[in-house]
């Protein structure tokens, strides 16, 4: 068996740079939102009424299961938490392009 190396999880679990950069993008804003949610003590109830979505589905989100959220979803959820979402676009390094 061949050993692989990657740059990043990212590379590692997608198949194209654009997934890899989803996927990243997707850990930041999840990770940020469960970060809130645990640093305003909420219940996943609780979060879930004021995020408006269902409690299975902030199970979901402090599980990790990034598979299950759009970063449209995540933007939303945010929102909906009294967040807003900055965006930095930059050029890749040019030895990786």
């Amino acid at each position: 068996m061949k050993e692989q190396r990657f740059e990043s999880v990212w590379d590692a679990l997608a198949d194209t740079p654009g997934e890899a950069a989803n996927l990243q993008a997707r850990s930041a804003l999840a990770i940020a939102l469960t970060e809130v949610i645990k640093q305003r003590g909420l219940t996943q109830a609780e979060a879930a009424k004021r995020l408006g979505v269902t409690q299975p589905r902030v199970s979901d989100l402090m599980r990790g299961k990034l598979d299950l959220f759009s970063l449209d979803t995540l933007v939303n959820m945010l929102a909906a938490a009294g967040l807003r979402v900055e965006l930095r676009v930059h050029e890749d390094d040019p030895a990786h392009a």
